[in-house]
């Protein structure tokens, strides 16, 4: 069933809804390649634990914020976008300024959980964030997804997975299934004051990095692309979810 495609604009800020006021994605509309919403900026906190990606997977489109960013700051990186709504991404193109480049923009039209399931390729990368117009996830919440992700994670590879987090029986199981998915080498950082909850899942060597050069890793990041993730480091902490100031994965 085709969704709603909704546009909307207040305070220089527009927004994709899926028929509902639940928010898909937004844009500065002066500033079209920043990041906008806070659960997207720590999704990218994986780049702050591998070197630059080469090869990323996103799963969902939605305002296409992720694939601009790195479209832009990593031109090094080629972006294969599995979204399943076809009208989702005319809207992108549309509203919110994907780019269109085919070297180094792939756009599938697909299931991601199927697409995940019969590829063969592997990435540096991996982000999720797919959702429909009830904010469900379906088989992107799965362990055979998810062991689907380790398996075309690169020997250094790193998943990102956008949760919500407003039914708790259902994050703690998706956690859960993530974790064995990865042999718990799996860390969910604090919620945002939107609800979302990001996870990170590592394959190949341990990733293991002190606060102080994450901080390091986040000020380079910073000045490379303009986007500050000291904030969320500064949250990480207070909430200890890391032993002995590190993080490990």
């Amino acid at each position: 069933m085709t969704v709603s495609i909704d546009i909307r604009e207040e305070a220089g800020v527009r927004t994709l809804h899926f028929g509902s006021e639940w928010i898909q994605g937004a844009m500065r509309i002066a500033r079209p390649w920043k990041l906008e919403l806070e659960y997207t900026c720590e999704m990218m906190a994986a780049l702050l634990l591998r070197d630059a990606p080469r090869k990323v997977l996103l799963i969902g489109l939605g305002a296409a914020s992720l694939t601009k960013f790195l479209y832009r700051h990593y031109p090094l990186a080629h972006l294969t976008v599995v979204e399943i709504e076809p009208a989702v991404v005319a809207a992108a193109r549309q509203f919110f300024k994907l780019p269109e480049d085919p070297k180094r923009l792939h756009l599938v039209i697909g299931d991601g959980a199927e697409y995940m399931l019969g590829s063969s390729k592997k990435f540096d990368l991996i982000l999720v964030d797919g959702f429909d117009e009830n904010a469900r996830s379906g088989a992107l919440e799965s362990l055979p997804f998810y062991q689907a992700c380790r398996a075309h994670l690169s020997e250094n590879g790193i998943a990102a997975v956008n949760f919500l987090t407003r039914n708790n029986r259902r994050l703690d199981a998706s956690l859960k299934c993530l974790a064995k998915a990865f042999d718990d080498r799996a860390l969910v950082f604090p919620s945002c004051e939107s609800g979302n909850a990001i996870a990170f899942a590592a394959a190949g060597d341990p990733v293991e990095i002190s606060f102080d050069d994450l901080k390091e890793n986040a000020l380079a990041l910073k000045v490379h692309t303009g986007l500050n993730l000291l904030p969320t480091l500064v949250r990480l902490a207070q909430a200890r979810t890391c032993l002995n100031n590190r993080l490990v994965l």
